[in-house]
C-alpha cells in the first residue's frame, strides 16, 4: 500500500512552474468500477471487457475505468496478489445500497449509481445514460514526480446547490498488470488487468457552492517505475452517486 501525505491546508496560490497544465479529455466523464478477482473464472472475460471500455468506444463519454479486487476469493485456492479486504468492503457498501443479498464477481458499478453483472449491453446503455447527466468539473495536475514520489494537486468546480456531503477520493492503480495463476479456478492461466487500485483514500469533502483544492503527495517507490494512473473523482455520502472525475497518467503516454 502507498503511504500517503496529505497537505492539508487549501490552497491559495497559482500552480507551480514544475505542474502541467491537464489535458482536457472529450467527453463527460464516467467511473466505471469492476469489482474481480483471479480466484474466479467468470471474472476474465469481465477484466478483458474493462481493456476494452479503456479504449474509450463510447461516443460523448470519457470511460474512467478502476479494477478492484476483492479477497473474499483468496481462500479458494489462490491468492490473488491485488486483492484487499478494503475493496470487499467497499463492494459490501455497494450491496447495501442496491439492496444485493450477496456480493458477487464479476460486478460493475457505473457512476456509483448503476450496477450489472457481466451484461455488456446493459453496462454500455448505463454508462450512456451516467454520460447523459450534468457532471462536476474535476482536474488534476501532476506536479514533481520521480521513482519516490508523486505530486497531486487535485481542484473541482463549486457544487450545484442540491449537492450535500460529497466526499473526494484519489485513487491510485496500476496501468497494467499480470499474473501467472497458481490454484484456485483459474490456475495454470495468465491473466492481464486494467487499472488495478492499489490505494482509494478520501481527501477531504466538497462544501457545497464551494471549490475543492488541495495538494497530495504520495510516495511510490514500491511500484519500482511502473506506469500508473491516478484518478479522482467524487462521491455522495448518501447515495454514493459519483457526481464528477478525472485522471491523469504518470510514467506512460496516453
Amino acid at each position: 500500500m502507498l503511504a500517503v501525505v496529505l497537505f492539508l491546508a487549501f490552497l491559495t496560490a497559482g500552480p507551480a512552474q514544475s505542474q502541467q497544465k491537464p489535458t482536457p479529455s472529450p467527453g463527460v466523464p464516467v467511473l466505471i468500477e469492476l469489482f474481480t478477482s483471479e480466484g474466479c473464472s467468470s471474472c476474465p472475460p469481465a477484466d478483458r471487457f474493462i481493456e476494452y471500455l479503456d479504449a474509450q468506444p463510447i461516443a460523448g463519454a470519457n470511460l474512467i475505468v478502476l479494477s478492484e479486487h476483492v479477497d473474499y476469493w483468496d481462500r479458494h485456492g489462490w491468492r490473488d496478489p491485488f486483492s484487499s479486504s478494503a475493496v470487499s468492503e467497499r463492494q459490501i457498501m455497494y450491496g447495501k445500497k442496491f439492496r444485493i443479498k450477496d456480493v458477487y464477481t464479476p460486478q460493475f458499478v457505473i457512476d456509483g449509481s448503476r450496477e450489472s453483472d457481466a451484461d455488456d449491453a446493459k453496462i454500455v446503455s448505463a454508462i450512456r445514460e451516467s454520460a447523459g447527466e450534468k457532471k462536476v468539473g474535476v482536474q488534476l495536475r501532476i506536479g514533481q514526480s520521480d521513482a519516490h514520489r508523486v505530486k497531486v494537486r487535485v481542484e473541482t468546480e463549486a457544487t450545484a446547490s442540491p449537492l450535500i456531503n460529497v466526499d473526494v477520493y484519489l485513487a491510485v492503480a496500476l496501468n497494467h498488470a499480470e499474473s501467472r495463476v497458481g490454484g484456485g479456478e483459474n490456475a495454470r492461466r495468465v491473466l492481464t488487468h486494467t487499472a488495478v487500485v492499489r490505494q482509494l483514500m478520501k481527501i477531504g469533502s466538497l462544501k457545497r457552492g464551494e471549490q475543492f483544492s488541495r495538494d497530495v503527495e504520495l510516495k511510490t517507490e514500491e511500484f519500482s517505475d511502473q506506469p500508473l494512473r491516478i484518478i479522482a473523482f467524487l462521491q455522495e455520502r448518501e447515495s454514493r452517486k459519483v457526481h464528477g472525475a478525472a485522471i491523469a497518467h504518470v510514467g506512460t503516454q496516453h
